[in-house]
């Protein structure tokens, strides 16, 4: 079981969040190895502790069960982050093809591309 206390177990600040979606992408993944594995050795200690009807260690269990809380936390955040660096990505995106669009079409057919666009977003339930 990982012992470690991370500086916001603590009580310190969040831990860093990446700026990217490949480094969310990889601590997302290490994490949810992190909480199998501290899921697999609560379920063997309780396996244990049920064979041999002994009592589990409470200061360990307790630890292991914090650790557990404070990967699933930071799995959140993680998830969330990635959620946030994906929306930027696509409205960066919007903001690209709005350009060109723009740019070669001129004003008129530009507001010809929006009226159609609008009447589709309003035809698939939009506001």
């Amino acid at each position: 079981m990982d012992s470690t206390i991370l500086p916001y177990q603590e009580g310190q600040d969040k831990p860093d969040l990446p700026s990217d979606m490949e480094e969310c992408r990889t601590r997302i993944i290490s994490l949810q190895f992190d909480i199998a594995a501290i899921r697999d050795q609560l379920a063997a200690a309780d396996m244990e502790r049920q064979a041999n009807g002994g009592r589990i260690d409470a200061v360990w269990f307790r630890r292991a069960r914090s650790a557990l809380r404070f990967k699933r936390e930071a799995l959140v955040l993680l998830q969330e982050r990635l959620r946030h660096l994906s929306t930027a990505k696509k409205n960066q995106l919007k903001e690209c093809i709005i350009a060109v669009v723009r740019r070669e079409y001129g004003e008129d057919k530009w507001r010809a591309v929006l009226d159609q666009a609008h009447q589709l977003f309003v035809s698939h339930g939009g506001a």
